[in-house]
């Protein structure tokens, strides 16, 4: 009776041994797999706090590189009293629409979603004074965009060309603004503008390009 229930005890005792060195078997390999997880996790946790402290160096802002033709005018003549040279690379169009008057023009570079456009009125007596006055009113309307307007007097006894350029600094609607007369019988406002939103970053080098069309025409008008 004794020998048997030893027999029991000790085949329990084997079996809880067992039992145990199994268990330990499972803990042990738990363990190694949480030292590795929290190694791993540690690491990630470094790596995110040295990104997030990490100084941030912005990235310069780029723009698209336009390729201008080179500087190439054919002299055009109105159907009023006036013609000037314009580039080859330009449409030079009749504005056809009923509210306009007679002779407004608008010099296109569809390739660059440009246009000077060309207003013109026959000065009457005494108009001169108000003609020119609208212009520089409509100038420095644009002066909530601009960071500066400049005045440059155009003075040319030789060909009877007289007038302003304005030069609007900053993200106006409308960069290069004119108007030349002969001071007797006519009146010529002419004004840029891009067919995209403002912004004098990206549109500086196309300005620079077309203003020197302006001055140009300027230099090249006559009365016919």
């Amino acid at each position: 009776m004794y020998f048997k229930y030893y027999l029991l005890t000790n085949a329990g005792s084997r079996k809880l041994k067992s039992l145990y060195d199994q268990q330990g078997e499972n803990n042990m390999k738990k363990n190694i797999y949480f030292n590795r997880f929290l190694r791993y996790y540690s690491a990630v946790v470094l790596l995110c706090l040295y990104a997030c402290n990490a100084p941030v160096t912005p990235k310069p802002r780029g723009y698209l590189r336009i390729d201008f033709p080179d500087k190439e005018y054919k002299r055009f003549t109105s159907n009023c009293n006036f013609s000037f040279e314009a580039p080859v690379y330009s449409e030079v169009d009749l504005v056809k629409l009923s509210h306009v008057e007679p002779c407004w023009y608008d010099i296109k570079f569809r390739e660059y979603g440009a246009t000077i456009h060309l207003t013109y009125k026959p000065l009457h007596k005494d108009k001169l004074g108000t003609y020119s006055e609208d212009i520089r009113k409509i100038v420095y309307k644009h002066i909530v965009k601009a960071d500066d307007i400049i005045e440059l007097p155009i003075n040319k006894p030789e060909i009877d060309v007289y007038g302003f350029l304005y030069d609007i600094k900053g993200n106006a609607a409308s960069s290069v603004n004119f108007y030349i007369t002969d001071s007797t019988t006519g009146f010529i406002n002419g004004s840029l503008y891009f067919n995209v939103q403002p912004n004098i970053d990206s549109l500086a080098p196309a300005i620079d390009f077309f203003r020197q069309d302006i001055v140009h025409l300027i230099n090249t008008f006559e009365w016919e």
